[in-house]
């Protein structure tokens, strides 16, 4: 028994879980996945007439949410580096916009996601109507965010492509330029893979933002499911870090 349990803690996989963890991201990745799953599975038991059961999950979910804004506290300042690489940074004008807008949005949903966070745990008493316009900009915030987040992900795949074209259609008779254009194109492609993983993330979770501010109307259900998903995607990021 000793032995059994001694392979299951010291087990090469429990040993990397500690490791991705330990982590913010890591911690926060998992908690995001835990509380969409909550959101989901609260909205199922409701629709089903379950509501003890459901009100469990419903606080499971909000204890979340709201330990996660915890975890982002002063998190907006990695944005505000991110708008000034991005504003030095060379190369397509429009990949240049895109990653600039994106850093805003996320700047703005970070920095109002500290006074909501705040307002919650009765550090600010705002009134209520004052707190909701602060949560209604923090979404459009984010909103905004991973719209720019999606178009710099289709002009930079759209760029990526047209080298990968360009590379394969160069006719080359040294080895070693062949060996080299080959190398480019493995960069390349898992450069590609990336941009692609990073677009999904972002088309799935735009809807929730989107949701919060009135723009569409899905369900928890919808969007546990959505939210759980790319909660995992990003955990999975994180594992092959």
């Amino acid at each position: 028994m000793a032995s059994v349990a001694s392979q299951v803690v010291l087990h090469p996989v429990t040993t990397h879980s500690l490791k991705v963890l330990s982590t913010t991201i890591g911690r926060d990745k998992l908690y995001r996945a835990i509380q969409y799953f909550a959101r989901f599975f609260a909205w199922l038991l409701l629709s089903r007439g379950y509501k003890v059961q459901a009100a469990r999950w419903n606080a499971l979910k909000s204890h979340l949410a709201l330990g996660r804004k915890l975890m982002r506290l002063g998190k907006f300042m990695e944005n505000a580096q991110g708008v000034l690489k991005a504003l030095n940074a060379h190369g397509d004008p429009g990949e240049r916009i895109t990653a600039i807008g994106r850093q805003i949005g996320y700047l703005g949903y970070l920095s109002l996601d500290n006074i909501v966070w705040a307002n919650s745990i009765k550090f600010f008493n705002l009134m209520p109507s004052t707190a909701q316009k602060i949560n209604k900009r923090s979404a459009q915030f984010w909103f905004t965010g991973i719209v720019f987040s999606i178009a710099h992900g289709l002009l930079r795949a759209g760029r990526l492509a047209n080298e990968v074209k360009k590379l394969q259609s160069q006719t080359l008779g040294e080895k070693s330029l062949e060996t080299e254009r080959d190398l480019k194109l493995q960069h390349l492609q898992v450069a590609r893979e990336a941009v692609r993983y990073q677009f999904i993330i972002d088309i799935l979770d735009v809807w929730i933002p989107a949701t919060n501010i009135g723009l569409v109307n899905f369900n928890d259900g919808i969007l546990g499911i959505f939210g759980l998903i790319t909660s995992l995607m990003a955990l999975r990021q994180q594992w092959l870090k």
